[in-house]
């Protein structure tokens, strides 16, 4: 991947350069080179937020392809009945005979049965459809049901890099499932103050799945998503994020672009898509930043 501007080989900048000031008002760091992941299993990273439309699947889809772009496997995990993420990677949601439903339900369904290659390489798709609604029921009589998914991607993460789950708009028994499962949490945030309402009650679900569940989860950034600089909302909703979580928000702000959506429509990352635009720079700079916080993926 190319070095950021006016960056040195060794990742430092040059003496005396004053470091570029972000859209979060902090300089923004130099990040190494992607080097080789270094677990023996996979990481996984599940995208959350009980707020829809925040950007949560274009942000699964984006930066599974960005980090594709540094060597790594990656699995994405459609984990929201709407199957936004399946249908944003150019599949037919309805049409699906298998999916992640399938595996959570049926002992008899493996990984392979379900699995769909995308058109980005070392990308590999768990859809989901309506069909996954029926589980959060279904579920709630099984033991261990906080578990279901984290048995399901056992064997997954013994063949992939990293594993990114979308989750669906709620803090219901899917989403506890996922951050079960799930090694670090990323929080989507749109720029605007009706988002930044349900944080805490996320800090809170994740707070009680760390303690009774997973004492392992980690959150490892908020992004700021849908951001407008232009406007003195964006602005100060993004100032606001950093004064009360600090550096728990990434450097990286994915700014509000048309190409997204047609990139969506198209069935593709932007990377793909857009190669250039500004939007795919800013999901390799996130690719990094992620890397960076979670050492040996």
């Amino acid at each position: 991947m190319d070095q950021l501007p006016d960056e040195t080989s060794d990742g430092t900048l040059p003496l005396g350069q004053v470091p570029t000031m972000g859209p979060t008002g902090r300089p923004m760091p130099v990040l190494p080179e992607p080097g080789a992941p270094t677990r023996d299993r996979a990481l996984v990273l599940a995208l959350c937020n009980q707020k829809g439309g925040v950007g949560k699947t274009t942000t699964t889809i984006n930066l599974g392809a960005a980090l594709a772009e540094t060597g790594r496997r990656v699995l994405l995990v459609d984990f929201d009945p709407q199957g936004s993420l399946t249908v944003g990677l150019g599949f037919h949601a309805h049409e699906l005979e298998m999916s992640v439903y399938h595996l959570l339900m049926e002992p008899d369904v493996a990984l392979g049965d379900v699995l769909l290659k995308t058109r980005t390489d070392g990308v590999d798709l768990l859809p989901s459809n309506i069909d996954l609604s029926a589980a959060e029921m279904r579920l709630v009589t099984e033991v261990g049901r906080e578990q279901t998914l984290a048995r399901v991607l056992r064997q997954a993460r013994s063949e992939y890099d990293i594993i990114l789950i979308d989750c669906q708009p709620s803090l219901g028994l899917l989403a506890v499932n996922a951050l079960t499962a799930a090694d670090g949490v990323i929080i989507p945030l749109e720029c605007e103050y009706f988002a930044l309402r349900g944080v805490a009650l996320l800090k809170e679900t994740i707070e009680k799945v760390r303690d009774r569940t997973n004492l392992d989860l980690q959150i490892v950034g908020l992004l700021g998503t849908m951001y407008d600089g232009r406007t003195l909302h964006g602005r100060e909703v993004l100032q606001t994020l950093v004064d009360g979580w600090g550096d728990a928000v990434f450097h990286t702000v994915i700014r509000r672009t048309v190409k997204f959506s047609d990139a969506t429509v198209a069935g593709e990352p932007i990377l793909s898509y857009a190669t250039t635009s500004p939007g795919s720079e800013a999901y390799r700079q996130l690719a990094r930043e992620v890397l960076a916080r979670c050492p040996g993926a």
